[in-house]
């Protein structure tokens, strides 16, 4: 039986409180770190934690990315994540705090994935593309692809996995406005392109049809145009991970 509890990590002086899922037994497992979407800790990202739990034996940290366990509230959530995204290297920084802590663990035996969704999918990016951590492999679900800090050669040693809605208008011409000024976003090819130009060993997969947030049941009653679940690309996208994940670790 898994077992779930809080496990407080710091970045900086800032208390992080993530929700760290035990697989059965006491023997070392890989460890996988799950972003959450702007909402932050709740009932998806925990759910898709304890399936990785559950259904491979991973030992599994649901990181706090906003500090000291709380989520802003909508509006405002959205200038949060904005701001987040317009300063890579501290969401990275944020982001590594959370893999360092999960490495920590007695039970962890070193070998590290991270799995983001949306805003949670740019986490996993950041951290990828900053070229400093652990970080085995990454999987990013409908995530932001954009950033100010595109990846360059020889610095990436993570492998990626990004599986893409390719109707996703958060892809396409939305801009973000955060500190660092104004974010435009990057289609799925321009992504690809900037992979390949970085050398990075990524693949990219887009589902005909689907449109944001596509693993999160509960986002066609979010109101935003352009978000829905989509029960077959959240299917089919879980089975692309696990054989990702099984593969790096």
């Amino acid at each position: 039986m898994i077992q779930t509890q809080t496990l407080d990590y710091l970045d900086g002086n800032v208390i992080c409180k993530g929700q760290l899922v035990l697989p059965a037994g006491d023997d070392s497992r890989p460890g996988i770190v799950v972003f959450p979407d702007i909402s932050g800790i709740g009932e998806h990202p925990l759910g898709k934690a304890n399936r990785l739990a559950e259904e491979f034996g991973y030992l599994v940290l649901v990181a706090d990315v906003y500090g000291n366990g709380k989520a802003p509230a909508f509006p405002e959530a959205g200038e949060v994540v904005a701001s987040w995204l317009s300063q890579p290297d501290s969401l990275a920084d944020r982001a590594a705090a959370a893999l360092n802590a999960l490495k920590a663990h007695p039970r962890c035996n070193g070998h590290l994935a991270a799995i983001g969704f949306c805003f949670g999918g740019a986490t996993v990016l950041a951290l990828a593309r900053s070229g400093n951590s652990d970080l085995l492999g990454g999987v990013s679900f409908h995530g932001v692809l954009a950033t100010p800090k595109p990846a360059v050669p020889g610095v990436v040693k993570t492998k990626l996995l990004v599986l893409h809605g390719a109707d996703d208008p958060f892809a396409g011409d939305l801009v973000f406005f955060g500190q660092g000024g104004e974010i435009k976003s990057k289609t799925a090819l321009e992504f690809t392109q900037e992979m390949s130009a970085a050398g990075i060993d990524c693949q990219t997969v887009s589902y005909s049809g689907v449109v944001h947030a596509f693993t999160i049941p509960a986002a066609d009653s979010f109101g935003t145009p352009g978000a829905k679940y989509d029960a077959v690309a959240d299917r089919r996208s879980w089975k692309s991970m696990a054989d990702f994940l099984n593969e790096v670790l």
